[in-house]
């Protein structure tokens, strides 16, 4: 059984059928001049079927309308028809989706650019709940004097209150006068933000506010020396200072525990270290240690993962695992015992990521108080991690938690228990470790971690009722201050404050969901409305009635979000009704649809089925019956054109241009002449009308029969009526243009005088005007000119053909040799050419003849015959002789002379030759050589080279201790070191920086760079690319030493575009550094 055929159903049919049944009918009605109503049907396409389902909207059927709307699950890239999506992105962002995304969840802080570290720290604070309910505890007149405090509680408030998921935090960072594009040290940060604050809080008048930085952050700790012999300690062992967090060092070192025993660990102070004992009165072997006198409630380490290493003189960061545990006795730590229980508990990690020290990117993971939930605080971004500081199972990050083990006892300190993390198993000590209940310890892991915050546990059982983040309309006012159900007091005037903003975020929502609502009702009334019009649009028949409606605004209507009036005015003749050559733009609409656009629409005019226009018919058919007889005409004329342009034709009478009638031929046959076949004797007629000579270019022409020439005339005259001159009429007796023919007869004659000029030049400089080389002899009279005008005077002299009137004259003699003398001194400013031996003779080096600069040698004869003729001085020349003077002589007095040296191969030579082996070749010039000009201006021309940026220089890395050839010859550069050139500065790079780049590219270290420029070592670090002569697209060379060990590249680059890009002055200038508060008078 056959497969049935499917594969032309929606094949577009061709038009040819068509045309010639459109055709014949028209020949017909311009034979009869009756048009009947199967004539109407068959020239309007009215009896096509009601096309379904091809893929575009066809133009040759009126009963089509596909296409004009997508199917029902696809889309379009604008209009009406676009995605849901597309169009409500139109109405702006919605505000809803930055509302928090539950009761319980945090709120983030915009990142202004580089503000991370401030947001971490912000947010650290933020969640402890006593720093907290100081900050909102301030009085509001203190808060009028203090805008650091008042920032940060309204700051505060809206992290606390407000409805947004993630709050703006510039006002407060303007406050600070922060520069928001320049990442900073968060723990230089938070060092300075809490002792801002302890002095701006020291005003306050509520005894919880005043001291809530000290009572939450503040320990203290004494330096302990004691001496080796009487045991006494020094007097300043008794004093105490305050600390507010612990530097812990954690290079070498894998834990928290190991920090704490470096940090708390016995100096031994020895040999030139001595201690001097006031009771011993002399100088004693002693030792020397921290000791914790009290611990705040908030127990901050800073882990010193930025240090110096010495060898590179810069900052590196280590990224080493580092292990905390969730719980930290801190009893056994005191200096003294405590009855005060010192059991803490880990509350916030701040992380560090990235390798580089000055960049990255800061994050905090911290407990929620009232929750017991860990959250990952990635500015705007704030996300649940469950019960544990990294997530609940989470591989992603490097940072893992690490498996509960068994806790050791204290006496057996040579076991060990293993500590998983990620892949990897580490060995972790676990004898410190004492939790007060339970026989676990849980630990974790993380090489970012760069700050941990540890809560004592007291603090955290003060409120044993748990509870989450209110709004602000959960409230209960007692006096001025407003109770939240979280047990954390907000001013009046700041929850007051955070009402109103979430009031008017609660507005925005609503007025967004309004206007999308209404957007989407629009959208689907519209729809709707389009799919049922075109439903109903179909003609079902031949005799029902129907009305013309133009296609281009019904696929527009059909398309746009919203629609113009009605408007059929593109598919209207000037008899005002529809014409057969609007068909392919027009659709046959029913009368049921018509109505309803027209009634909702309006517009003109309209075009019924009896509005087909009569006169645009019978129009139609008569220029179609006169373009058949044109193109038949026009078969006939080309096939006598044919036989024209192949000389087959003798009885022409007529001329017409040769390239014109070439053109005509080619063209294709259409309905009527176009603007090309006007002009068939332009190019032979002269300007005064008469007709050019045919000697004249682009004159040729061609006799043409009167037939072709009136229906070439009757064509130029159709496509321009306004220029008559445009065809003029050249019978065969026409006589050429007399005074065109006098000035063709001179400007011949001046061609051959031309000719005859340039011939004696020739003969008289045979070998200059070939561009030969000549063998130059010692001491003989030369003169030297300009490459540039023998190259001209050369292309001058050799012109032939049309290039003889247009090739260009050098300039006279005697203003070019000018040029070569300098106004000052009247001396020579350019150099002589160089001289090479060749086969046992002396020529100019690279006398090709090509060369455009410089200057040229040329006999003494050469510029005697080049004065005659090109109006040169001859005593004004400039004169040159060669002499052999030996290498250890000197310079003849008098003179300044440019030596040139020739290392010629001399082994084969003879014995002449051998007597001039240790002799040099000079050229003394008169007028002498002006070395002051000639160094001045190629020192300009050497800064111009140099000063330049953003160029290419390539290194090629050389394995081995010698280069290639190739690359030896490329890196070479004709730069004598011994010139003269300016001391002027040069805006260039510095060696060091070519060298941190070729580390990049290659990964040598700086200290192993051996670098080259040809067979030149470049080894002075501090000098600059045009100190060393280094041009855009040279070839460098580099080796490597192996002497010292590999660094790591990465970072020594990053730290070094930070130096160069920003100096490291931390938060000068800012409020943190002031050394008053930012009280307001």
């Amino acid at each position: 059984m056959s497969r049935p055929t499917t594969r032309s159903k929606n094949k577009r049919h061709k038009q040819g059928d068509n045309v010639d049944t459109t055709s014949e009918l028209l020949r017909k009605i311009h034979i009869t001049g009756e048009i009947t109503d199967d004539d109407v049907i068959q020239l309007y396409k009215i009896w096509k079927p009601v096309c379904q389902g091809c893929r575009v909207n066809t133009k040759d059927n009126p009963n089509c309308f596909c296409g004009l709307i997508p199917p029902p699950s696809g889309s379009r890239k604008y209009g009406l028809w676009q995605k849901t999506s597309d169009i409500l992105q139109a109405l702006g962002s919605d505000p809803s989706t930055d509302l928090r995304a539950s009761a319980d969840s945090p709120a983030g802080l915009t990142n202004l650019g580089a503000t991370c570290y401030a947001n971490s720290i912000l947010q650290c604070l933020y969640m402890n709940k006593s720093f907290r309910g100081g900050i909102f505890s301030v009085e509001p007149d203190l808060l009028k004097q203090q805008p650091v405090l008042d920032q940060l509680a309204r700051l505060f408030a809206q992290l606390h209150a407000s409805n947004m998921a993630f709050i703006d935090s510039s006002p407060f960072v303007k406050t600070l006068e922060l520069d928001n594009g320049v990442q900073q040290d968060s723990h230089e940060f938070l060092t300075l933000l809490l002792s801002l604050l302890e002095r701006c809080l020291n005003h306050s008048k509520v005894s919880k506010a005043r001291t809530v930085v000290q009572d939450l952050f503040r320990g203290s700790v004494s330096h302990v020396t004691t001496c080796s012999q009487c045991a006494q300690d020094s007097e300043a062992s008794s004093n105490m200072q305050d600390f507010y967090e612990l530097e812990l060092n954690v290079r070498g070192l894998k834990s928290l525990d190991d920090s704490l025993d470096d940090y708390l660990s016995v100096e031994e102070l020895q040999g030139d270290n001595q201690y001097y004992c006031e009771s011993c009165k002399t100088r004693v072997n002693a030792t020397r240690s921290i000791k914790l006198r009290t611990l705040p409630r908030v127990l901050n380490f800073q882990l010193k993962r930025c240090v110096f290493v010495p060898k590179t003189t810069m900052k590196k960061k280590i990224t080493s695992a580092f292990y905390f545990p969730r719980e930290l006795d801190m009893q056994h730590r005191l200096s003294e015992p405590s009855q005060i229980e010192s059991v803490y508990d880990l509350s916030a990690v701040l992380i560090h990521k990235g390798t580089a020290v000055n960049s990255g990117h800061y994050i905090a993971h911290i407990k929620d108080e009232n929750t017991g939930q860990w959250w990952e605080f990635d500015d705007e971004h704030v996300s649940n991690l469950g019960r544990h500081p990294f997530g609940e199972g989470s591989s992603s990050s490097t940072s893992k938690p690490v498996k509960t083990e068994p806790v050791v006892n204290p006496s057996c300190t040579d076991q060990t228990s293993d500590v998983a993390n990620g892949d990897r198993t580490d060995v972790v000590q676990q004898e410190s470790y004492e939790p007060t209940s339970g026989s676990h310890v849980e630990i974790f892991s993380s090489s970012d971690a760069y700050m941990l915050m540890y809560n004592i546990r007291s603090s955290m059982k003060d409120n044993g009722k748990s509870s989450v983040v209110c709004g602000a309309n959960d409230m209960v006012i007692e006096g001025n201050m407003i109770s939240l159900h979280d047990g954390v007091s907000l001013p009046s005037h700041l929850c007051e404050e955070v009402k109103n903003l979430n009031a008017s975020y609660a507005d925005a929502c609503e007025r967004y969901t309004s206007k999308k609502e209404m957007e989407m009702n629009r959208i689907s009334e519209r729809r709707q409305e389009v799919r049922s019009v075109l439903s109903e649009a179909p003609v079902k028949s031949l005799e029902e009635p129907f009305y013309w409606i133009s296609a281009d605004w019904l696929r527009q209507w059909a398309d746009n979000i919203t629609s113009l009036g009605l408007d059929n005015t593109s598919i209207q003749c000037s008899h005002g009704k529809v014409p057969v050559s609007k068909v392919g733009s027009m659709k046959r609409l029913s009368t049921k649809s018509w109505t309803e656009l027209y009634n909702k629409y309006n517009g003109d005019p309209q075009l019924t089925n009896n509005d087909y226009c009569m006169d645009c018919l019978i129009d139609g058919a008569r220029t179609l019956v006169c373009a058949d007889s044109y193109r038949d005409r026009r078969t006939l004329m080309k096939q006598i054109a044919e036989d024209v342009l192949a000389g087959r034709c003798e009885d022409g009478t007529y001329f017409v241009s040769k390239a014109w009638l070439q053109q005509w031929l080619k063209r294709k046959i259409l309905d009527a002449p176009s603007e090309a076949d006007g002009g068939p004797t332009v190019s032979i007629r002269c300007p005064h009308g008469e007709l050019m000579p045919e000697q004249a270019v682009g004159a040729k022409r061609l006799l043409v029969p009167e037939t072709l020439w009136l229906f070439l005339y009757e064509d130029a005259i159709a496509v321009k009526p306004d220029d008559p001159l445009g065809c003029s009429t050249f019978p065969l007796d026409s006589r050429q243009c007399s005074q065109c023919t006098d000035e063709l007869s001179e400007s011949a004659c001046m061609e051959d005088s031309l000719r005859m000029v340039r011939l004696k030049q020739r003969q008289n400089h045979e070998k200059l005007a070939m561009g030969k080389s000549f063998p130059l002899s010692p001491d003989c009279k030369y003169y030297l000119v300009p490459s540039s005008w023998l190259l001209k005077w050369r292309n001058y002299i050799t012109a032939s053909g049309k290039n003889v009137t247009s090739s260009l004259k050098p300039e006279t003699l005697d203003g070019t040799i000018d040029l070569l003398k300098c106004e000052k001194h009247l001396l020579l400013i350019e150099r002589p050419p160089d001289l090479v031996w060749k086969r046992d003779a002396i020529f100019q080096k690279s006398s090709t003849g090509l060369q455009t600069d410089g200057l040229t040698f040329i006999t003494e004869n050469d510029w005697k015959c080049f004065c005659e003729e090109w109006g040169g001085i001859e005593g004004k020349g400039i004169a040159a002789w060669i002499k052999f003077s030996s290498i250890a002589g000197s310079n003849s007095n008098g003179s300044r002379e440019e030596m040139s040296k020739c290392e010629a191969d001399l082994g084969s030579h003879d014995e002449v030759n051998n007597e001039n082996e240790t002799k040099q070749l000079r050229i003394r010039t008169s007028p002498e050589i002006c070395e002051d000009c000639i160094g001045e201006r190629e020192s300009l021309e050497l800064m111009q080279k140099l000063n330049y940026c953003n160029e290419d220089i390539y290194v090629y890395f050389v394995r081995g201790k010698e280069a290639p050839k190739s690359i030896l010859q490329a890196s070479e550069t004709n730069f004598d070191p011994d010139r003269r050139v300016s001391k002027r500065s040069r805006k260039t790079n510095s060696g060091n920086q070519i060298s941190l780049k070729v580390s990049g590219s290659t990964s040598v270290v700086k200290e192993n760079q051996i670098l080259h420029k040809g067979t030149r070592v470049i080894d002075k670090e501090c000098a600059t690319l045009a100190d060393m002569n280094i041009f855009p697209g040279d070839m460098l060379w580099v080796i490597d030493s192996e002497i010292h060990e590999n660094r790591d590249i990465a970072d020594e680059l990053s730290d070094q575009k930070m130096d160069v890009q920003h100096t490291e002055e931390g938060f000068r200038g800012t409020l943190l550094t002031a050394n008053t508060s930012s009280q307001v008078v």
